[in-house]
């Protein structure tokens, strides 16, 4: 007689198949706007640029947030949560992306998030993971989903601009849907970065996105404010 194992639809026979699911799942949730970090109250310099009128309008704030990914924080971000993903010192990479930060602001940005993530992570899923940079943090906490780097940098990546894209909708002001076309249209950019940031090095850091961090050095004396940052 002929045994026959009938698999339920929507299951599969790879056990690793659905630990990566769920790993995904965790990493999604991670970087999730919905996830308690207080991301919504930093517009990385943002709203100094639209206070001076060098981000206005949709293709303008696309130009910007550009910049911002391939020669600013997006970047350097990218590579430090690269390269404590493959396993650097995490206590060394703290001391190194605090050094990093061009200006007050994006040194509490980083910090304060970093510090919000650590605390959640800690109270969901117990993980060991101590208050440092949000790179950082994120790193050490993604290596027990054991997921490509080049995935969790795309996602990390991805909300990082879609927080600044949320930003320019609200203090531009635009339109939701002039928002959302902005950010679909760096997904080639997001995804480049992921790629060649995956296997960078530290001696493959460096930036040049001045006019973001003049932005963010200007707005610590700006008069009205939004957001912290």
């Amino acid at each position: 007689m002929i045994m026959r194992t009938i698999i339920p639809t929507g299951t599969t026979r790879r056990t690793g198949t659905r630990m990566t699911d769920t790993a995904l799942l965790t990493l999604s949730q991670w970087m999730s706007p919905s996830f308690p970090l207080g991301s919504f109250a930093y517009s990385h310099g943002l709203e100094q640029a639209v206070s001076e009128g060098a981000v206005h309008d949709g293709a303008s704030m696309e130009r910007w947030l550009d910049a911002v990914l391939r020669f600013g924080g997006g970047w350097s971000d990218a590579v430090i949560l690269s390269v404590v993903l493959r396993g650097a010192e995490p206590h060394e990479m703290a001391d190194f992306a605090a050094a990093l930060a061009p200006t007050q602001e994006r040194w509490i940005e980083t910090r304060d998030q970093g510090a919000a993530f650590a605390r959640t992570v800690r109270d969901i899923a117990g993980l060991d993971v101590e208050d440092a940079a949000i790179p950082v943090v994120v790193g050490v906490a993604a290596r027990t989903l054991d997921l490509p780097v080049e995935t969790v940098l795309m996602l990390y990546l991805s909300s990082f601009a879609s927080n600044l894209v949320s930003a320019g909708v609200r203090f531009i002001p635009l339109g939701q849907s002039d928002g959302q076309s902005v950010l679909s249209r760096l997904h080639p950019v997001i995804a480049q970065i992921a790629q060649t940031a995956s296997c960078a090095s530290l001696d493959d850091l460096a930036t040049s996105a001045f006019a973001g961090d003049v932005a963010s050095a200007r707005h610590e004396d700006l008069d009205v404010r939004i957001f912290k940052t």
